[in-house]
């Protein structure tokens, strides 16, 4: 031992060691005992920011056409807008690591989400809704990686569903969203939509106020046994799949309620978009469950088949039925995709996967309505369809990973476990 130097624990212990003292340090910060404050601070975070922030606009388009004269066009452009933002908050997780361990960033757009939907009402300047939409985007996208990156460091060692009852919460979002939406189409404007959306979004924020962002060095601890070199192959694959599905799902997430409206009455389109959060909230949790007899990849190929399925079904059907039918398989399957794909990065072991294949999603939210601006001049259902091409394809990308799949990644020591090697 060099004479004059103290050596604490943390200096004497070997690497693997060294893991399990800062996953012990990750679960102090995060005050660990029982998992489900995490997971509901976690969630409500994912329901404000996605379920509302981002979604809300899905069932509201269809008022703004009716009442705020805004065409078809001008409602993609706006969509653009907020994917737009959504990429910059996204690429700004990859770029200041920094930010997504801050919790005052976390807080700051939180509040910036709040006021970007309680303002839309102020204008019906199509320039005034860009740049809210587009703020939206970016503090939605902060938001959720923070979120996500601190629940997939809190809670790693306990079940995988836990971290999909979290997931949940966007569904949760969406269905109250859609809902308030339903019953506001009923009685007021929309106008009211968005102030209701805003103060529903505001309700949510109390209980993830307290959400403890990723530690400092959590994250590098975690990953440094991996073998990085050795996985990219399979972290390309991913990255490729999720950046389809970004574009594919969009197109549905955007205008599945506007295109079941025009064959349907008003009501079933907002309907089917509350089933479409119904479907969602127990999804994540029940795919993460079929996760502990199936691999993985395997899973994120199927949910993805199932998926462009019940995007096409609209184009090909008309029909309650039908629309029903496609918001369940929806509903089921996004949000689930999302974290099949997470986990699937953090198991990888790839530095800022989060950020990362958020940034790709968002690229592929980006081009998704651009690709369907052109086909909207007749109705949705062609865009609907190209969007389902789309998600197969990304399903095949996801097929890829099957081969040879590294089911076993380097070594880690999870958090319940601290201090074993």
């Amino acid at each position: 031992m060099r004479r004059g130097r103290h050596f604490t624990r943390r200096d004497r212990a070997p690497s693997v060691e060294r893991v399990a003292i800062v996953a012990q340090d990750v679960n102090r910060a995060a005050g660990h005992g029982s998992p489900w404050p995490v997971v509901l601070r976690g969630g409500a975070a994912l329901a404000m920011s996605m379920g509302i922030g981002r979604f809300v606009y899905t069932p509201i388009l269809p008022l703004m056409v009716d009442e705020a004269g805004l065409s078809r066009s001008s409602g993609a452009t706006l969509a653009t807008a907020n994917y737009g933002g959504y990429l910059l908050g996204a690429l700004l997780g990859v770029l200041v690591p920094a930010l997504v361990r801050s919790t005052a960033v976390l807080r700051m757009s939180v509040v910036a989400l709040i006021a970007s939907l309680a303002l839309m009402p102020i204008s019906t300047a199509v320039p005034v809704w860009f740049v809210l939409r587009f703020a939206a985007g970016a503090a939605s996208a902060l938001v959720f990686v923070i979120a996500v990156s601190a629940m997939l460091v809190q809670l790693r060692g306990h079940a995988q569903q836990l971290v999909g009852w979290a997931f949940g919460g966007i569904g949760v979002g969406i269905a109250l969203s859609g809902l308030l939406v339903l019953l506001v189409r009923s009685t007021s404007t929309w106008r009211a939509a968005w102030w209701a959306s805003a103060a529903l979004a505001a309700a949510l924020t109390v209980a993830a106020w307290t959400l403890r962002p990723e530690p400092a060095g959590a994250a590098t601890a975690m990953q440094q046994h991996g073998d990085t070199q050795r996985t990219r192959r399979w972290f390309a694959a991913l990255f490729t799949a999720y950046s389809l599905e970004g574009v594919g799902y969009i197109i549905a997430g955007t205008f599945l309620v506007a295109a079941i409206g025009e064959n349907s009455p008003g009501w079933i389109g907002s309907g089917a978009w509350v089933l479409v959060g119904l479907c969602a909230i127990p999804a994540s949790a029940g795919w993460a469950m079929l996760a502990r007899r199936r691999s993985r990849p395997t899973l994120l190929a199927v949910a993805l088949f199932v998926q462009a399925v019940g995007i096409a079904l609209p184009g090909l059907v008309g029909g309650v039925v039908p629309a029903l039918v496609s918001a369940a398989l929806f509903g089921a399957t996004f949000l689930s995709v999302a974290s099949l794909v997470l986990a699937v990065g953090a198991h990888l072991q790839t530095q800022h996967a989060v950020a990362i294949l958020t940034t790709g999603y968002s690229v592929g939210q980006l081009l998704g309505p651009l690709i369907a601006k052109p086909m909207l001049h007749n109705g949705y259902r062609v865009a609907l369809l190209v969007g389902a091409l789309i998600v197969l394809a990304a399903a095949a990308a996801a097929a890829t990973l099957r081969a040879r799949f590294p089911h076993r990644v380097g070594t880690m020591v999870e958090p319940s476990r601290a201090g074993t090697p």
